[in-house]
């Protein structure tokens, strides 16, 4: 299984931005992700320039490759 975190973000424009993150550790909390949003917000180091932290969601997947 592979898993992805999506942290979401707003603009200063009103679009959504939403950043994904593979391998995340298995026992992520909001907390964790809310913290590391907030740095992004603070680092300012993105053209999209994300100004508001929306939420944080984790995305499992199971990959089969062809044989």
């Amino acid at each position: 299984m592979a898993k992805t975190l999506r942290l979401h973000f707003g603009t200063p424009s009103g679009t959504d931005w939403t950043l994904s993150v593979r391998y995340p550790k298995e026992t992520i909390t909001l907390a964790e992700a809310t913290a590391a949003a907030n740095a992004i917000i603070g680092a300012g180091v993105f053209l999209k320039n994300p100004n508001s932290f929306q939420g944080a969601d984790i995305v499992d997947r199971t990959v089969t490759e062809i044989e």
